[in-house]
């Protein structure tokens, strides 16, 4: 499934974070690989099958030749992340803009001492091939920025404030020592942070 101009549609993907009371967290990407998956559904259940064996190739010299016994090449990387009593289950979707995507968001707490809320809300840039200097970035990153990114070469194309061509995601922080939970949402998508009490 495409959406306008060509891009992937990104409905495909669901990401989900959760933690329990005992502080237990999961961290969860599902993805069918493209709008409808491998088209198969499940007879009496009702669900798609993935189609991510659609990413092997035939050619024997790739480190993703198809083979017995492998999985395929893939950008499902639900993630966590530490430090002393805080911990935070993340993910952010969006194919191979999820490397850059959970890189920018780490380095907005690590580096910049942002919230979950801020990190994920942030400006971000992506970059679609390995080559070459071209990068996408979102127009709320400061026109200083900008210009110096252009004079050290990058040919830069201005995307909206918010775009899911940045990726969308979500977050829980879990801090252990006063047993307070934390979560965060994408303004990028229709996601949402929802506390439930928890009985005692």
């Amino acid at each position: 499934m495409r959406g306008p101009g060509g891009a992937r549609d990104l409905r495909d993907t669901t990401y989900l974070t959760v933690v329990d009371r005992e502080g237990n967290m999961a961290s969860w990407i599902q993805s069918v690989s493209q709008g409808f998956g491998s088209g198969v559904t499940v007879d009496g259940m009702g669900f798609i099958l993935h189609d991510r064996a659609g990413n092997f190739t035939l050619d024997p010299a790739s480190p993703n030749v198809l083979a017995g016994g492998k999985l395929p090449f893939h950008t499902i990387i639900p993630a966590f992340m530490e430090r002393g009593d805080t911990r935070i289950a993340f993910g952010i979707m969006g194919g191979a803009n999820q490397p850059l995507a959970h890189a920018q968001f780490v380095s907005n707490i690590v580096d910049y001492g942002m919230n979950i809320q801020a990190a994920l809300e942030a400006p971000r840039f992506t970059k679609k091939t390995a080559d070459g200097c071209d990068i996408s970035i979102e127009s709320r990153v400061p026109s200083e920025t900008l210009r110096q990114l252009s004079e050290k070469g990058h040919q830069i194309a201005i995307r909206r404030e918010y775009t899911q061509e940045m990726g969308r995601g979500q977050a829980i922080l879990r801090d252990s020592k006063t047993k307070t939970n934390y979560a965060a949402s994408d303004p990028r998508a229709d996601g949402a942070a929802v506390p439930e009490p928890v009985p005692h």
